[in-house]
């Protein structure tokens, strides 16, 4: 009679793959209240997933005082981009689209790129999980509102400055040439008016505004603290902003 021998199967246990996370943050502007927004995101991933068993941060990317709209003004958003092409990330964490990008365009492009890497991306504000995204629509209409909350504020901020010039509020950091502050408000350098002046009479005359840069240069007259002498473009800043 043969003899049967069985032979069990080899369980190999496989350790879980820890997933190494990163978590990106920003801020568009280097207010007070921003900066604590900043100090809030940046301590909050900081210690994020301390007590995962699955995952891992192991960097945080800040962007501070920045704007979103300009991808390649974000040095933070760039390193991280590059550690995700060197392999180093698998997943990332962000507050949400507006503070990953304000620009469709962009905000599709990188989550394209991160999904061909096997990177995905979590937007908490929104819940959003490219992890789960089978159709781009959603990030293409997060996108856009994204860009929109950008012009929105854009759009606040001139209209703040507009009325804090008309109450006389609006604090300057430095004088147009032809003024000075005096007690928080501007008025007129009689000096420097005389200059502002004579560049209008030579305008109209037909002189460009190389020309009347090189005779202010000529007669040593200094164009500001700032910048000592004068260029077509100081020229013609003093003539666009004079005739708004």
């Amino acid at each position: 009679m043969s003899t049967v021998t069985v032979i069990q199967p080899t369980i190999t246990e496989e350790k879980s793959r820890i997933i190494r996370c990163a978590a990106y943050c920003r801020v568009s502007s280097d207010s007070e209240d921003q900066i604590n927004s900043f100090m809030a995101q940046l301590k909050y991933y900081e210690n994020f997933l301390a007590d995962s068993e699955t995952e891992m941060l192991i960097n945080v990317y800040a962007d501070e005082g920045v704007t979103g709209t300009r991808e390649d003004k974000r040095e933070e958003f760039q390193r991280m981009m590059q550690d995700c092409r060197r392999g180093k990330i698998d997943r990332i964490y962000t507050k949400s689209i507006s503070r990953f990008a304000r620009n469709t365009r962009d905000c599709l492009k990188n989550i394209r790129e991160l999904k061909s890497l096997g990177i995905t991306i979590f937007f908490e504000k929104e819940n959003i999980d490219t992890a789960n995204m089978t159709d781009e629509l959603m990030i293409t209409v997060m996108g856009g509102l994204a860009q929109e909350e950008s012009t929105s504020i854009s759009q606040n901020m001139r209209w703040s400055v507009q009325k804090r010039m008309q109450n006389g509020t609006y604090r300057l950091a430095r004088p147009p040439f032809g003024f000075d502050i005096v007690n928080e408000r501007l008025e007129v350098n009689e000096k420097q008016a005389q200059i502002v002046r004579r560049i209008f009479e030579w305008y109209v005359s037909g002189l460009g505004t190389k020309m009347i840069a090189d005779t202010l240069n000529e007669k040593n007259i200094p164009s500001s603290q700032k910048q000592k002498l004068w260029t077509a473009d100081v020229v013609k800043y003093i003539l666009k902003s004079k005739l708004q």
